[in-house]
């Protein structure tokens, strides 16, 4: 009796290894990797694109702000009434440009049609003078300086009713394509200067390029600014990730995707959702910040795990404990793709 119930114990046993055995096949059995790192994000500073004196500092250490908000200004009064020149001469050469494109008036050409037919009456009268003055002289009843003045206004009368000929012509063709391509270069000149002139407008307000956090305030109204000297630096609070370094053997249960969970100690008993979003592909020796059991001379890959932190309650450099689950679901999907 005792023996069957020793050997009944040795079955159960054998069920319960290989029950075991078989649900770590399927990566049922789940484990956990424990990574330490700290809390990362990315700064930007920012400064002004010109040279000119800070007018106004609208935001403080701490503030949050949003994409396109304005965060500082420069004083304007020396470039608001060049923009203003600008505007003026691209308004008058834009005017030339259609008057150009218009061509002639009708009115125009009319005053042009009627000096030209004045000019040909007056050649008209002069000519019958001329010849007046021609038949005195061959009848010896006239001087020849009399017939010579009068073949002069003749001629210049002549000549006259070619030039306004001419101005007529000129005025039913209009304008040449020369001087309209000249006049609409011209304009783009213009144009081209206005909007730089703008553009600098616009550079006088210093804007956020991104949802974020002013984390320190450099500069003060008064101050000088310049493209080199920032103004603020803002800090970039989504994403905000942990880095961390996983060793060589556990490399293998890590991958991009995968849930975490991140504990910081500032906050015992509550986890931050996150996720794997980078596995570096090259190996690097343990940086000195990294505090590991191993050797400091072995080989780890830097992990990037991102965290949800909506009420940025993780500051940079918070050290920061990440929680992998390696096995069940995550060990099978990992078997799966092998």
């Amino acid at each position: 009796m005792k023996r069957r119930a020793i050997i009944l114990a040795l079955l159960v046993v054998a069920a319960l290894a290989g029950g075991v055995w078989w649900l770590t096949r399927r990566g049922v059995v789940t484990s956990e990797l424990t990574l330490n790192g700290n809390v990362d994000l990315r700064q930007v500073a920012l400064a002004f694109n010109g040279n000119d004196r800070i007018a106004e500092v609208l935001v403080q250490e701490g503030d949050r702000v949003s994409r396109g908000e304005v965060l500082a200004r420069l004083d304007t009064s020396r470039l608001a009434p060049q923009v203003a020149q600008a505007e003026a001469q691209v308004a008058a050469q834009r005017a030339a440009v259609e008057r150009l494109h218009n061509g002639s008036r009708p009115e125009e050409i009319a005053q042009a049609r009627a000096n030209l037919e004045s000019a040909k009456a007056d050649a008209r009268n002069a000519k019958k003078q001329y010849e007046r003055k021609q038949s005195l002289l061959e009848k010896n009843a006239g001087s020849q300086m009399d017939a010579d003045t009068a073949k002069a206004v003749a001629d210049v009368a002549e000549a006259r009713v070619e030039v306004n000929q001419k101005a007529l012509d000129l005025a039913v063709v209009g304008p040449r394509q020369e001087d309209i391509a000249q006049a609409e270069a011209q304009l783009r000149s213009n144009e081209a200067q206005l909007a730089f002139l703008r553009q600098q407008l616009a550079d006088a307000e210093l804007r956020a390029p991104v949802d974020g956090v002013v984390r320190s305030r450099l500069m003060e109204p008064g101050e000088m600014a310049s493209p080199l000297r920032p103004v603020f630096s803002l800090a970039i609070v989504d994403p905000k990730w942990v880095r961390t370094y996983v060793s060589e053997p556990d490399l293998g249960k890590v991958r991009t995707g995968m849930q975490t969970s991140v504990a910081v100690d500032s906050f015992p008993g509550r986890r931050f959702d996150g996720w794997v979003g980078f596995v570096s592909p090259v190996a690097e020796f343990t940086p000195k910040t990294v505090e590991t059991t191993e050797l400091r001379t072995s080989l780890v890959y830097e992990v990037r795990v991102f965290v949800k932190d909506p009420q940025n309650s993780l500051p940079l450099g918070m050290p920061a404990t990440v929680h992998l689950r390696t096995g069940g679901d995550s060990a099978q999907q990992v078997t799966e793709d092998k």
